[in-house]
């Protein structure tokens, strides 16, 4: 008796579609060696969202899943192939169809944005110069090391004042849109736990709510 045929499953976490018809290519990675199967398979409707929550009169733009709920569908199908899951037990779909970008909207929350962290970030600097003292710091150096009292800015505040964005420029990688090294950037790797934070209480609130999709 021959073997059954296996079907290598791989989900991510979060995925983003564009169309309100999902089907398994546009959420999975899957591998088989039956050509026919997987061709069959990358066709396969999902789920559909609806474009209106008629009740709540709010679209709906992600949906929680259990992998268990994919594997019942396929089983559908080919009730005797073998599935082997090499991805997350449970994922949510994010759908983007029908959003429309509003650019000046999004250009005027970045300048927002851009100005509200540029002085927040110099109250910032400001505040703690004046906790640690960082200017009696520079006069006491000054005239130990040259002997006399500083007349006002020395060389001190000057290669201060230029050291400390250069410093900002190099923890964070980035020279403007270009980066000094390849490594993730500390902004980029602090979004990357904060999404996965996100995903991963949206998929237990949906849980504990009863909204995930699961097998019965």
């Amino acid at each position: 008796m021959a073997a059954p045929d296996t079907l290598y499953l791989k989900i991510d976490q979060n995925v983003v579609v564009d169309s309100y018809q999902v089907h398994l290519q546009d959420i999975a990675s899957i591998e088989c060696t039956n050509e026919a199967v997987l061709r069959q398979l990358k066709q396969k409707k999902i789920y559909t969202f609806p474009q209106k929550d008629t009740q709540k009169g709010k679209k709906h733009r992600i949906q929680v899943f259990s992998v268990l709920k994919i594997i019942q569908q396929i089983h559908e199908d080919f009730p005797d192939l073998e599935v082997q899951n090499v991805g997350e037990s449970d994922f949510l779909i994010e759908c983007n169809a029908g959003i429309t970008e509003n650019k000046p909207l999004e250009i005027l929350k970045a300048a927002v944005l851009c100005v509200v962290i540029f002085f927040g970030a110099a109250f910032t600097i400001m505040t703690f110069n004046n906790d640690v003292g960082v200017a009696d710091v520079f006069t006491q150096l000054y005239q130990q090391v040259i002997g006399r009292e500083s007349d006002g800015v020395t060389e001190l505040e000057v290669f201060y004042a230029i050291g400390m964005p250069i410093g900002i420029m190099v923890f964070y990688n980035h020279i403007g849109k270009k980066k000094v090294t390849h490594d993730p950037t500390p902004i980029q790797v602090e979004m990357r736990k904060y999404e996965q934070d996100v995903d991963t209480t949206f998929i237990e609130n949906a849980s504990r709510e009863g909204k995930s999709l699961d097998v019965d």
